[in-house]
């Protein structure tokens, strides 16, 4: 994506600090650390291209290391939209880092250190989220935290198909899948009208 310098020196500074961070409480596997940029920060930034301009309300579960709703919150600091970003991570050290880049990069969005099925419902417009768990278990989440209407926007790799079928079991709803611009092998699942069997 094009993007300001400034938000272009607010993602190099969240890379820098990843970076000094991730020794001490993996917040990536070390194994991508070589291609961060095109593993984490492209990848995260894709999402970006299919939230709508009137989102008004995003919520990014399971955020660890930021992927993909630190890199949204980043952007939509220069774009204007989603107008609220909330990240959900359970883990304290790792809340704390998301913290820490939102502080220093100056941008901003809301830190909920809760497990996931535990935080107040969101009633989010777009729900996104990136290797947290399986699809049928994310749509779970989706029945907590989107609104009616809402969307999921969630980043899934080879076994996307596998996860699909599984998740029809129990659920019904509305798929779309796009072809990911990083990975050959991976996807983005956009999912509207989730509902139970």
């Amino acid at each position: 994506m094009n993007v300001s310098r400034e938000t272009s020196d607010k993602l190099e500074h969240y890379e820098a600090t990843l970076r000094k961070w991730n020794p001490k409480i993996n917040l990536v596997a070390k194994s991508t650390l070589d291609d961060l940029k095109k593993r984490h920060f492209e990848d995260s930034a894709q999402v970006f291209k299919r939230i709508p301009e009137e989102t008004t309300r995003l919520v990014d579960l399971g955020s660890g290391g930021g992927f993909p709703g630190l890199v949204i919150a980043i952007l939509a600091s220069e774009l204007g939209y989603p107008a609220e970003t909330v990240l959900i991570e359970s883990d304290q050290r790792k809340s704390a880092f998301l913290r820490t880049v939102l502080r220093e990069t100056g941008t901003k969005a809301t830190v909920l250190t809760e497990r996931i099925e535990q935080a107040p419902p969101q009633a989010a417009d777009i729900l996104t989220a990136r290797a947290l768990t399986d699809l049928a278990g994310l749509l779970g989440y989706c029945e907590r935290h989107l609104r009616p209407g809402g969307r999921a926007l969630f980043l899934k790799g080879r076994n996307w198909q596998h996860e699909v079928e599984q998740a029809k079991i129990q659920w019904n709803f509305e798929l779309d899948t796009i072809q990911s611009l990083t990975e050959p092998d991976a996807v983005l699942l956009e999912i509207e009208g989730a509902q139970r069997v």
